[in-house]
């Protein structure tokens, strides 16, 4: 490990440790829920792929 990259990581650590103890902290992240939509559809679509190729795998022992 280079001993510059320790020196950053310290750094970082020692300006952003305040923020972790402060009441109210970091608002989390709003997402709309047309993302929401469209990866509750990119999940479908990868569980279905995921299930057929399983099946179409079965006959060949490979899990």
């Amino acid at each position: 490990m280079h001993p510059t990259t320790i020196h950053g990581w310290k750094r970082a650590l020692l300006e952003g440790t305040s923020g972790v103890f402060e009441r109210g902290g970091k608002k989390a992240p709003e997402i709309d829920e047309e993302t929401v939509k469209q990866l509750h559809a990119k999940i479908g679509e990868l569980a279905v792929a995921n299930d057929f190729l399983a099946r179409k795998l079965k006959p060949w022992g490979v899990t």
